[in-house]
């Protein structure tokens, strides 16, 4: 048993290189899982860092964005907000494509590897018991040939003893028979172990073995490739966000570029402009006339510099390099320079007057649907639109109000008055305008405002709008109230206006009418 005992060591040496490899990936997997973390740890102080440093909604920092040099800023902590993006999605790619894949993996290989171990010791133990066997029959097959002979040599003697009887040789020749007998039995039965203890151990040595050991080599193999592979992966997840993370870079270094300083001094100088006229120039005051000795008589103290003289003036303070106080928030921005106050102006009267084009805009719905209500009771109750009805007229003379307070005032600042005023018809039932409907234009109008209210003739009528969408006709509905078109289940008509939240949409045929139809009353697509 000498070369088995020699081929186990051999075994034994290529299954302890087997569990070196697999403990080799097990540290690789631990190698990456470590990175992975790594990789999370910078994404997420990468994240912290740009959320740190980023502006607060509605703060100074905010406001100061309009200056090239602090866009540039907040471009770079978008870009570094993208970058921690990209090493988050190397950590999350390396996680399932290397740490998790190679895991289930290399318990695959354990498992293989314990099924290759357990079928070659029991192939050896099947051979050693059959070699225990053999031996038994050896051994045995041995004793009964020495029984055998003994008792061949006793029934020669009792034969050979002339005091022997007959029955006594009879006796010892039927015990000697017996046993040569048995004996052959053994001889037999030992012979038969033999020849099957060599093909065992010729399946052991030539089959059994080499098998298990090309498998082994096999399971290695593959191990060995497998990790080849997780190797390639941890350079390809790198690179294959390399091109993301050069824009990210590209986009820092063009919001370096894009820096100017010559027109972040353009829009400081324009932000602060404040439209103060300069001083003028200081009138000789001759003491030696006597026309202006009594001018002079009040001047016989401390002369009076330039400052002090301009300081008359109270309407035209000069200020320069003196500390401001605190401005006080007024509502006609009277605390303002000139610039900045034509500037607060213009921008409270264009929100104000697109609040108002908000309110007629729902008046004129509020008025179609309880004309439609009128002409349809069957679609709901027109009284349950009045509240709505009269609120949004009062929002309306609020909101005019308040647009002609904020115009006079710009008039009075000295603006140019290039603000638009919203269209503020309406229509009645029969469809005239109403010029006691809230959305009417007053004709006295104050004069100083006609500068947003003119409009030129040739604007008046309205051409025709292209057409937004299409829409196809679920129900038939009769358009028999003012504003609105019939159509017929299946009609294709083409979308002009879409629903603005009162539940009707202006549509057009081929002929050119146009009019309103229930939205709920059609599948309307509209154009990407």
């Amino acid at each position: 048993m000498d070369w088995g005992s020699e081929l186990w060591d051999q075994y034994d040496i290529i299954d302890k290189h087997t569990q070196s490899g697999l403990d080799l990936v097990e540290k690789y997997v631990k190698f990456v899982k470590e990175r992975t973390e790594i990789e999370q740890n910078y994404a997420k102080q990468l994240r912290n860092l740009s959320k740190k440093y980023s502006p607060k909604r509605g703060s100074k920092e905010e406001q100061e964005c309009r200056f090239s040099n602090h866009q540039a800023f907040l471009d770079i902590l978008n870009e570094m907000n993208d970058y921690a993006g990209q090493r988050e999605l190397i950590a999350e790619n390396m996680m399932i494509n290397i740490c998790i894949e190679l895991t289930k993996y290399l318990q695959e290989l354990k498992q293989e590897r314990k099924m290759h171990l357990s079928e070659a010791k029991k192939a050896q133990q099947y051979l050693e018991g059959t070699y225990k066997q053999l031996d038994n029959s050896k051994k045995r097959f041995e004793r009964e040939w020495r029984e055998a002979e003994k008792a061949a040599q006793y029934a020669e003697k009792t034969d050979q003893d002339l005091n022997a009887t007959k029955a006594d040789v009879e006796k010892a020749k039927q015990q000697a028979h017996m046993r040569t007998h048995i004996a052959e039995e053994c001889k037999n039965d030992y012979a038969s172990q033999l020849q099957k203890y060599n093909k065992e151990q010729n399946q052991f040595y030539f089959t059994d073995m080499p098998l298990s050991f090309n498998r082994l080599q096999d399971m290695d193999e593959r191990r060995i490739k497998k990790l080849a592979q997780g190797y390639v992966l941890f350079a390809d997840t790198e690179r294959h966000v390399m091109p993301i993370i050069g824009k990210c870079l590209e986009g820092i270094t063009r919001a370096g570029t894009n820096v100017n300083e010559r027109n972040d001094s353009v829009v400081l100088i324009e932000q602060h402009k404040s439209g103060f006229e300069r001083p003028g120039d200081l009138e000789f005051e001759d003491y030696s006339q006597g026309i202006n000795r009594a001018s002079s008589d009040s001047s016989l103290g401390t002369p009076k510099g330039p400052l002090e003289l301009l300081g008359k003036n109270k309407n035209k303070t000069f200020r320069l390099f003196n500390k401001k106080s605190k401005p006080v928030d007024s509502e006609g921005f009277t605390h303002l320079p000139p610039e900045q106050r034509r500037k607060r102006l213009q921008q409270k009267i264009d929100d104000i007057s697109k609040e108002l084009q908000k309110e007629i805009d729902q008046s004129e719905a509020l008025g179609k649907m309880k004309d439609v209500y009128e002409k349809n009771p069957q679609m709901g109750d027109p009284a349950s639109l009045a509240p709505q009805i009269t609120q949004t007229a009062q929002n309306m003379e609020r909101l005019r109000g308040e647009l002609n307070k904020y115009e006079s005032w710009l008039a009075e600042a000295g603006g140019r008055g290039d603000s638009i005023r919203y269209s503020t018809h309406s229509l009645n039932n029969n469809g005239a305008h109403n010029p006691n409907s809230p959305g009417a234009i007053s004709d006295d109008t104050d004069s100083s405002q006609a500068i947003y209210t003119e409009f030129d003739d040739e604007f008046e009528e309205e051409e025709l709008a292209a057409p937004i969408g299409q829409c196809t006709a679920l129900y038939n509905f009769p358009g028999s109230s003012e504003g609105t078109i019939s159509m017929q289940e299946g009609e294709v008509l083409f979308v002009v206006e879409e629903d603005k939240g009162d539940g009707w949409t202006r549509v057009r045929r081929n002929n050119g009418d146009e009019g309103y139809i229930p939205t709920s009353y059609a599948t309307i697509t509209l154009n990407k």
